[in-house]
């Protein structure tokens, strides 16, 4: 059940606390009081649509924190396949209102709005203002019947739904593979064409990656090779102008003068171990461009190769298994191409197996909803007549559609007549505001048995109804407080008479800012606002007698519904 409900910051609410009772919580007030308000702000905490307007003017955010308890132990099965586990019985849903962005928790961590309604559709069932005008539209008259049968229903639909989907994409590829003939040869040419230069490449696995590393080693070894020569060429003895043979002239001079002065002899010998050096080195450089493995005829060839594997990797895959992959796709299209006959009539089969798997799942789906559909309806006759439709028939026709949709082959509809002697129609074009709001009450309570939701809001259930049929109203909602917890907010008096806890919702204007407050009311103060109800703004003590009667009335009848 919905605990507590704190906001701050929101429309014109400064910021309320609210703890709300189990039974029947009762909210009423003047029009424009904000009585919506709060209702909505409940909805924003579920995950509602939020907008920047609605922050209070000047705030830098809002914030709405509902407290639940969870004490159905099918709740907390639902919850926790969403992987959300109660606190101590307890959850606590806040989100932070900020300009254009908002934050949403569960006790405390960061969640999504999605996972927020998630939640909210196993916590409580919100009817909105005029939410009893769905009834009109014949649509939803499925939805209410899915959810009253969902228990016996269980995954059928989600089957029927992947058995239609599977139809579908099944149609879609016969009606591709159904092209002209030209069409067909120019494909087959091509990917003929595409899967010949894969084959004439005779590809290995892995040989990109090893040729890559070959070619560069032969890079290496070229370098080497070319500049081992060019130094060679330098300093070697091959050739005129290179430096083993400039040094061993310029040996020669210093020995004719060696023995002429210590100097030129000193000269001569370091010129001498100079050119002793430059043999050794020689010798050794020749050695290694002799060690130096290099083949251009070899490079060249390793080079043609990569090339012509990089030209087939741009063409059909980033490595040779990949263009090895896309050889094998083609080589399955080609098949399918080659014997075209036998593959269209293997997919024309596969199309109607889907079908008749879709068109069985179908049936099982119909049968039980036309099963369901019977008890749903009896239910909601009893309800009726407990709201003073006495001489009501009602009753859910169905209607099957000429192809399969995703959600079955089903389209009912609630068929009404509201006076003997009329005959069934369609309820939208039957009934009128204030009995479509008895309906969906009625439609309601009936889910909620079925549902075992805790809570359960209702944003003036009362539109059109008066006199008699608001004290059957008043009386139902009574009755059903009495297994649920249930929050409403109503103009009238009959109802507001059965509260457990009743909740007055004002507007004030505090040194020229207007704020919205609500406060629980003692037993001599939900008179005063009975009154206020039944009188407008002039209250007579007759007007007060008949508040207290209203009282009196409503705990009789929840005393004799016990």
């Amino acid at each position: 059940m919905l605990q507590n409900l704190h906001v701050k910051n929101l429309a014109l609410i400064d910021e309320i606390e609210v703890e709300f009772k189990k039974g029947f919580n009762i909210l009423t007030g003047e029009t424009g009081a904000g009585k919506s308000i709060i209702l909505g702000s409940i909805g924003l905490a579920l995950g509602g649509k939020y907008s920047a307007e609605m922050l209070r003017k000047g705030a830098a955010y809002g914030l709405v924190e509902l407290v639940f308890t969870v004490e159905h132990p099918s709740q907390e099965a639902q919850l926790r396949a969403l992987d959300i586990y109660p606190e101590d019985g307890q959850l606590i849903l806040s989100r932070k209102l900020m300009d254009g962005r908002s934050v949403s928790k569960i006790n405390g961590e960061t969640v999504t709005t999605r996972i927020l309604k998630d939640v909210a559709t196993i916590l409580i069932d919100i009817h909105g203002q005029h939410e009893h005008q769905t009834l009109i539209h014949r649509k939803n008259h499925l939805a209410f019947l899915d959810l009253f049968a969902r228990e016996e229903i269980g995954d059928l639909k989600d089957k029927v739904k992947e058995a239609w989907n599977s139809c579908r994409e099944n149609q879609k590829e016969l009606a591709l593979a159904i092209k002209d003939e030209d069409s067909r040869r120019r494909e087959e040419d091509f990917l003929s064409f595409e899967l010949e230069e894969i084959t004439k490449a005779e590809l290995k696995p892995g040989e990109d990656e090893l040729l890559e590393e070959q070619y560069k080693r032969m890079l290496t070894g070229r370098r080497m090779a070319e500049h081992m020569e060019e130094a060679y060429t330098y300093t070697s003895d091959n050739g005129g102008g290179n430096a083993a043979d400039c040094i061993s002239r310029a040996v020669r001079i210093f020995q004719e003068i060696s023995g002429c002065d210590p100097l030129a002899e000193s000269l001569y010998e370091q010129l001498s171990e100079i050119e002793n050096l430059l043999n050794d080195f020689n010798h050794e450089l020749s050695a290694a461009r002799n060690s130096v493995e290099f083949s251009p005829e070899e490079f060249q060839e390793v080079e043609i190769r990569l090339n012509e594997i990089n030209r087939l990797k741009s063409k059909y895959g980033n490595s040779v298994e990949e263009i090895e992959k896309y050889a094998a796709q083609v080589e399955e299209k080609l098949e399918k191409l080659h014997d075209y006959e036998n593959y269209i009539a293997s997919l024309q089969k596969k199309y109607e197996e889907s079908c008749r798997t879709m068109e069985i799942l179908a049936e099982e789906l119909s049968e039980i909803r036309q099963k369901q559909a019977q008890i749903f309806v009896e239910r909601i006759r009893r309800g009726l007549k407990d709201l003073n439709f006495l001489d009501v028939q009602f009753e859910m026709k169905f209607t099957r559609l000429p192809e399969c949709r995703e959600d079955g082959m089903d389209e009912p509809e609630f068929l009404v007549s509201m006076n003997p002697g009329e005959p069934l129609r369609p309820l939208g074009m039957v009934a009128s505001g204030g009995e479509l709001s008895r309906i969906m009450l009625v439609i309601k309570t009936v889910l909620a048995y079925r549902e075992e939701i805790a809570t359960l809001i209702f944003d003036e259930i009362d539109t059109g109804i008066s006199g008699i049929t608001a004290g059957k109203v008043a009386e139902k909602m009574g009755m059903l407080a009495k297994e649920y917890q249930v929050i409403c907010i109503t103009h009238l008096a009959q109802i507001a008479a059965m509260a457990d806890a009743h909740y007055v919702i004002e507007k004030t204007v505090q040194d020229g800012v207007t704020k919205t407050a609500i406060n629980e009311l003692t037993e001599e103060a939900s008179v005063a606002e009975l009154s206020r109800l039944l009188g407008g703004s002039a209250v007579t003590e007759s007007i007060r007698q008949s508040a207290v009667e209203l009282k009196k009335m409503a705990e009789f009848s929840k005393r004799k519904a016990e």
